[in-house]
């Protein structure tokens, strides 16, 4: 089966465009920049499917925030003094542990389709942030749908849905709660337009 690479067109570059910006959110809390951003987008205001509510919610969240309580519970979610309300990774998602078998097969696959972690990112690999930066390269590099989908279905779908279920109900999620339910409408549309049958997926290979 080809898994080659595939010109990228218009509904890619969104969906790249989607995962860099979730993988952004994730990462730390929204720059001004960011914020003006959203806070400014044009959503279509007669669309009724849940992408388009979830991004109607983000655009008035942003419109919303005020910069100073963004960090702060960035900070409560994602970090804490201790722990943050939310652990961001597959290894505690799958297993309940952190650096478990998970981010070792991440680490295999990331090696296999030639990412290698930087010197400044502290984070392990498995966390929500990376794997969401992963699936945007594959799609701007032009991987293969195939290739796409036996990553998303690897290692984003088995516990992505669930981690922005989670983020909806964390007590300090206000700001958050717009992200999270994009990042819950975009998995569920995602593990649909990537969903192969079993035998196709299992049959591609990361090498190609």
């Amino acid at each position: 089966m080809d898994v080659m690479t595939q010109t990228l067109t218009d509904e890619d570059a969104l969906r790249a465009d989607i995962y860099a910006l979730l993988a952004a959110l994730c990462r730390q809390h929204p720059s001004d920049e960011l914020l003006n951003f959203l806070a400014s987008m044009e959503v279509d205001a007669g669309a009724v499917n849940t992408m388009a509510q979830a991004w109607e919610f983000l655009r008035l969240a942003a419109q919303r925030a005020e910069p100073e309580a963004l960090e702060d519970e960035y900070l409560t979610l994602f970090i804490g003094i201790s722990q943050g309300e939310l652990t961001p990774f597959a290894s505690w998602y799958l297993t309940g542990s952190l650096m478990e078998a998970p981010l070792i097969e991440l680490r295999n696959d990331l090696e296999l389709l030639g990412f290698s972690r930087q010197p400044e990112v502290k984070e392990p690999e498995d966390h929500i942030a990376v794997q969401l930066e992963v699936m945007s390269a594959l799609i701007q590099q032009g991987a293969s749908r195939e290739r796409q989908a036996v990553f998303f279905q690897r290692h984003l779908n088995p516990w992505a849905g669930q981690l922005f279920a989670d983020m909806a109900g964390a007590p300090s999620a206000v700001f958050y709660s717009a992200v999270a339910m994009l990042g819950q409408a975009f998995i569920k549309t995602e593990s649909v337009y990537l969903q192969k049958r079993p035998d196709a997926v299992q049959s591609v290979h990361l090498r190609g």
